[in-house]
């Protein structure tokens, strides 16, 4: 497989662990780092589809690591972490984390999360709408430029955020629920805490709305989900 892997851990044991299932399974273009520094300098250098990236490293912590690559790539973060609590998972994903795994774990989980992370790429890059621009107000969603704009304004979005706001504008003024949002943007066999979604939607709302906390494009339907009005 050409996909280029990234694996950022401090502890050699488990860089070399994941890198051995990882090529048993295929890949073969693999990169590793050991502190937070050099994980930015290699992303940038390789650019790679998906990063394996540990919480706790000896120089930045690995949320703003990811902060930082989040500057110049939307490829997708899987955090690793030593710790099990819902803050700590909500703080990974609302830097811009895509996926998140508790340590100790399996190897081949975190291969399986990988394959489901490149998944949405290829499901991103194949099946949305080709030259479709869609318009609710002062925002418009550019599905095949991969490129949302507020007042003709870039919106940096992560690429989570973009495929669910690409998802919800092709089928807009109808009401989607959580369980369809996790099967078509995380994949019915991704493992999502139930803030995920929340999450996701108002850090979109916080860059596209003028009012977050009274939202006119991303609305909640009450005990049902999430509607986009296309207006």
């Amino acid at each position: 497989m050409n996909n280029k892997i990234l694996l950022v851990d401090d502890e050699p044991d488990i860089t070399n662990l994941i890198e051995e299932v990882l090529r048993k399974d295929g890949f073969t273009n693999i990169a590793k780092a050991n502190t937070g520094v050099s994980a930015i300098e290699l992303c940038k250098k390789h650019s790679p589809d998906v990063i394996v990236l540990d919480i706790m490293l000896p120089d930045i912590d690995g949320i703003e690591v990811c902060k930082k690559i989040r500057e110049f790539s939307y490829c997708s973060i899987l955090f690793l972490s030593s710790k099990n609590d819902d803050v700590d998972k909500i703080l990974g994903l609302s830097a811009g984390g895509d996926d998140y795994v508790i340590k100790p774990f399996s190897p081949k989980e975190i291969v399986f999360r990988i394959k489901a992370q490149l998944r949405r790429q290829q499901y991103q890059n194949t099946t949305l709408v080709d030259g479709k621009i869609i318009v609710s107000g002062n925002v418009s969603i550019d599905i095949d430029g991969y490129r949302v704009c507020k007042n003709n304004v870039d919106v940096a979005l992560t690429s989570r955020e973009f495929l669910l706001i690409s998802y919800m504008a092709q089928n807009a003024n109808k009401i989607i629920s959580k369980e369809r949002l996790y099967e078509q943007v995380w994949g019915e066999e991704s493992v999502v805490c139930d803030n995920t979604i929340m999450v996701h939607m108002r850090h979109i709302r916080e860059k596209i709305e003028d009012n977050p906390s009274i939202p006119q494009i991303i609305i909640t339907v009450k005990g049902l989900g999430y509607k986009f009005m296309k207006r």
